[in-house]
């Protein structure tokens, strides 16, 4: 129980990885020796290839999320903003454990095209963390949906609603996150199908009560 208390507390869980033997890769929220709020991945099968997963997927997290190594411990992240973001950080470790060992990293452009009416909608940063939801082409389009999908960021990355409009969100830091406005964008488009697809993942490779399970 001591190894467990020392890597922190587990915030999140990939029961089953497809990019390295099925392992199962965990997200632990931690300090960073500053008084401040760090994150490890870690898996406790020791099949091979293991620790290079382990690397590759903290690696993404800092290149999607623009999180930083933390001096003195370079298995832990953190956020430059010094903040928790705790479902943020879930989120984008859920993202980064999607990609093979192998993918180039990039952070994602706060832009995307919504299929639902075929035009681009970005993410202007307005400062202090805010964001302004807009259809690329400046046409105001349709504010309903904007409004959806600035929800869909606050749903996502525990963001807040802006008082000066349905199509602005923030972020309680008062610091840009830009890449995460990017990997999220296109997971706001469609909350629900997010939810269903993290329960889903939950609960794939964990054996159901006999009470529970279908003749």
């Amino acid at each position: 129980m001591s190894h467990i208390a020392d890597l922190g507390r587990r915030i999140e869980l990939v029961p089953m990885d497809p990019h390295c033997h099925d392992i199962t890769l965990s997200l632990y929220e931690t300090g960073d020796g500053r008084g401040g709020p760090a994150f490890r991945v870690h898996t406790y099968r020791r099949r091979s290839g293991a620790d290079e997963r382990v690397a590759f997927v903290t690696e993404a997290m800092k290149v999607l999320g623009d999180m930083e190594s933390v001096p003195g411990g370079a298995e832990l992240v953190r956020f430059r903003c010094g903040a928790e973001h705790r479902l943020a950080c879930r989120r984008l470790f859920l993202e980064a454990c999607k990609l093979a060992s192998d993918t180039a990293l990039a952070a994602r452009p706060p832009s995307v095209i919504d299929k639902k009416t075929g035009r681009t909608i970005r993410a202007v940063g307005l400062g202090d963390g805010a964001y302004r939801l807009e259809m690329a082409d400046g046409d105001p389009g349709e504010p309903g949906r904007i409004a959806g999908v600035a929800n869909g960021l606050n749903k996502l990355a525990e963001m807040k609603p802006s008082a000066a409009g349905e199509d602005r969100v923030a972020f309680g830091c008062g610091r840009p996150h830009d890449a995460i406005v990017g990997l999220l964008l296109p997971r706001a488009l469609n909350v629900r199908a997010v939810l269903r697809e993290e329960e889903a993942i939950a609960g794939r490779g964990i054996l159901a009560a006999p009470s529970a399970q279908k003749t």
